[in-house]
C-alpha cells in the first residue's frame, strides 16, 4: 500500500458525521420505540460471538456515514495490505503479520521471499514437543524430578497476554502443573512469585526477543541465583540447562546466559509484543493447557481473522466496532472506554486490552510523520461484573462523562453452581446474567422523574434518583469461554484497534513512546547509585527525589 494517510477530517463522510452528531441528541428510548427491527438490524455474529450494537449511538444514517468514512480513509485497503505482508509498520519498515501466526499448516504466505507459515509451524512443532515433555514428566529437572511449576519471565506483551490467557482458561489447565508469572522489576514481584516453590521442580521460561530487555533479564538473573542457591551441590551449568528455556531469537545471548540454544523458541520482527501471545510467547500456555487446546486458541484467532477479511462491511463486526469507537471519540467527546466482562476468569482482560489499544493508538503523528488532525485513542479500563457494579458504575450511570462500555458474557458458566436458600435452589449463573442484562438496560433507558415519583419517592430526592439513560453499550455474548472463543474475542479487539488507527492515519504497530523513559532510566541509574557527575546532569526535581531516596534508604 503506497501513499500517505488520508486526512479523515477532509472527507465528505466526516462532514456528514459532524452534521449527524449535532443534529439531535441520542434518544435510545425513542429509537427502540420507533423501530421494532432495531435489534435484529444491529445484532451481528462473528464466529461464536453474537454482538448486539442496538444500545449504541447508531442508526441507519450513522452506520452508512461510518462505512463511507472507512471507504474514504481506505481502511479495507490497509487491511488487505496488512494481510498480504506489506510493510504497513512504516516507521520500523516492517510487515505486520500476527494473523500469520494462526494460519493453518496447509496455508502459504510469502513475505520478503520467505514462506512465513512454514516458519510459524516449524516453531509451533518445537513448542508443542517441549510442552508435551513437561506435561508427561519426561522433561525433568537436574535432580531427576518432574516439573511442577513453570515460571514465565517477561514484561509487556511477553507477560500480559500469557497471564490473561492462563487465568481465562483455568478449567483447561493440567492438574499438578502450575504456571506463575514475573514481570515487574520491583524485586517484590520475583520474591513473592518464587515463595514456596521448590527449585528442583521449577522451570523458567525467559521471554525476550532480543534477550536484552532490562526488566526481563534482571528478573532472569534473580531467578537464576535463586535456583542455584536452592540446588547447591548440583552442577550449575547443568542446572541452568535443565531449568531454563528461552523465547528469543538472540541465540548467542541465550547461550551466554547458560540456556541451551536448542531450547530457545524464536519469533519474528513482524510480530509486535502486544500481538505475540499466539507465537512462542505462549509457550507457558502450551504447557498449561496442552498443544491441542493451544491449537484451538489459534483456530479461534483465525476464525475472527477470516471474518474481518471476508465479511462485507455492513456485517463486519471488527470494522463496525472500530468505527463505532471513532464515532464516540471524535464526535461525542468520549475519552475512555470500559470493558466489563461478566466472567471472573476474564479479570485480566481489561488490563490486556490497555496495552493492545493504548500502545497501538496513543499517537500524535500519522504514519507519514505529519501531525494528527483529530483526537486519537481512548483510555481502556474495566473490571469484571458484578464487582464493578459496587465500585465505579455510579460514574457510568449518573456521572457527567460519556463512557461507552462493552459488556461480555457467556451463556454457560465455567463452574456451574447452585445456591440453596430456604429449600429453594437458584442457578447462580442466571443471577449473574440477570445483572449483565439489567445493567445494559439501565444504562440505555434510565429512569425518568415521573417513574421515580410513581415509586413514592419524596420530591426533594427525585433528582438524585433520576437516571438519564442514553449511556451507550455493546453486548458481546458467546456460548461459553473456550480456547477458541477466547481467541475470537482477542482477535476482535486486535482488529477493531486496527480499524481506528487506519481511520486516524496512524501507525498502530510501533511504540516509540515507551522508549524515552527506558533511555532516561539508564542515565538516572548511576545518579541514584552515587555518581556525582550523573547526579549533576539531572533536573532539580530529580536531584531532590534522589536526595530523599539516599537519605531514607536502609542499607
Amino acid at each position: 500500500m503506497t501513499g500517505g494517510p488520508v486526512d479523515p477530517t477532509s472527507t465528505p463522510a466526516w462532514s456528514r458525521l459532524t452534521a449527524l452528531a449535532t443534529a439531535s441528541a441520542p434518544d435510545l428510548r425513542a429509537w427502540f420505540a420507533a423501530d421494532p427491527d432495531r435489534v435484529d438490524r444491529l445484532t451481528h455474529t462473528a464466529g461464536d460471538l453474537t454482538v448486539d450494537l442496538s444500545k449504541s449511538f447508531l442508526d441507519a444514517d450513522v452506520v452508512a456515514a461510518l462505512l463511507d468514512l472507512a471507504a474514504q480513509t481506505k481502511v479495507l485497503e490497509r487491511r488487505d495490505a496488512m494481510y498480504a505482508g506489506e510493510h504497513v509498520n512504516v516507521t520500523e519498515d516492517r510487515a505486520v503479520l500476527h494473523t500469520a501466526l494462526r494460519l493453518p499448516a496447509g496455508a502459504s504466505l510469502e513475505v520478503d521471499g520467505q514462506d512465513v507459515v512454514h516458519d510459524v509451524h516449524e516453531v509451533l512443532a518445537r513448542v508443542y514437543a517441549f510442552a508435551e515433555k513437561v506435561r508427561d514428566g519426561s522433561w525433568t529437572g537436574v535432580t531427576g524430578e518432574r516439573i511442577r511449576t513453570v515460571v514465565n519471565i517477561g514484561i509487556g506483551g511477553s507477560d500480559l497476554g500469557p497471564v490473561m490467557t492462563y487465568e481465562a482458561l483455568a478449567p483447561y489447565r493440567q492438574d499438578g502443573l502450575e504456571c506463575r508469572f514475573i514481570s515487574n522489576i520491583d524485586p517484590t514481584d520475583a520474591a513473592t512469585t518464587l515463595q514456596g516453590l521448590d527449585p528442583a521442580t521449577t522451570l523458567f521460561i525467559v521471554s525476550s526477543k532480543t534477550f536484552g530487555t532490562l526488566e526481563t533479564l534482571t528478573n532472569a538473573r534473580l531467578c537464576k541465583a535463586w535456583l542455584l542457591d536452592g540446588l547447591a551441590g548440583q552442577d550449575e551449568a547443568d542446572a541452568v540447562r535443565r531449568h531454563f528455556v528461552a523465547v528469543s531469537t538472540a541465540l548467542d545471548k541465550v547461550a551466554d546466559f547458560g540456556i541451551d540454544p536448542d531450547n530457545a523458541f524464536g519469533f519474528w520482527d513482524w510480530v509486535g509484543g502486544r500481538y505475540s501471545l499466539d507465537s512462542a510467547i505462549g509457550t507457558s500456555l502450551a504447557v498449561a493447557i496442552g498443544p491441542e487446546r493451544f491449537a484451538e486458541l489459534l483456530a479461534g484467532f483465525h476464525t475472527m481473522d477470516e471474518h474481518f477479511r471476508d465479511t462485507e462491511p455492513s456485517r463486519n463486526v471488527p470494522l463496525l466496532m472500530g468505527l463505532l469507537n471513532v464515532w464516540y471519540v471524535n464526535f461525542h467527546g468520549a475519552q475512555s472506554h470500559a470493558v466489563l466482562p461478566y466472567a471472573q476468569l476474564l479479570h485480566r482482560f481489561p488490563a490486556y486490552l490497555q496495552q493492545l489499544t493504548m500502545e497501538s493508538n496513543g499517537k500524535g503523528v500519522r504514519w507519514d510523520g505529519s501531525p494528527v488532525t483529530t483526537d486519537t485513542g481512548e483510555i481502556f479500563w474495566g473490571e469484571p461484573g458484578t464487582n464493578g457494579q459496587h465500585a465505579f458504575y455510579q460514574l457510568i450511570h449518573q456521572g457527567t462523562r460519556l463512557i461507552p462500555a462493552d459488556f461480555i458474557a457467556f451463556a454457560n458458566p465455567s463452574y456451574p453452581l447452585v445456591d440453596a436458600v430456604d429449600g429453594q435452589s437458584t442457578d447462580v449463573h442466571e443471577l449473574f446474567l440477570a445483572n449483565f442484562l439489567a445493567q445494559t438496560r439501565a444504562l440505555a433507558f434510565g429512569k425518568t422523574a415521573d417513574e421515580v415519583r410513581a415509586e413514592g419517592t419524596a420530591e426533594d430526592v427525585v433528582p438524585a434518583r433520576v437516571f438519564e439513560g442514553n449511556r451507550p453499550t455493546t453486548s458481546i455474548i458467546a456460548p461459553e469461554l473456550t480456547p477458541s472463543v477466547l481467541g475470537q474475542l482477542i482477535a476482535l479487539y486486535e482488529h477493531l484497534t486496527f480499524v481506528q488507527g487506519a481511520v486516524w492515519g496512524i501507525d498502530s504497530f510501533d511504540q516509540w513512546g515507551v522508549e524515552l523513559g527506558k533511555q532516561l532510566a539508564q542515565q538516572v541509574g548511576p545518579a541514584i547509585a552515587g555518581d556525582a557527575d550523573a547526579l549533576a546532569e539531572q533536573d532539580a526535581s530529580t536531584r531532590a527525589l534522589i536526595a530523599y531516596y539516599q537519605e531514607h534508604r536502609h542499607r
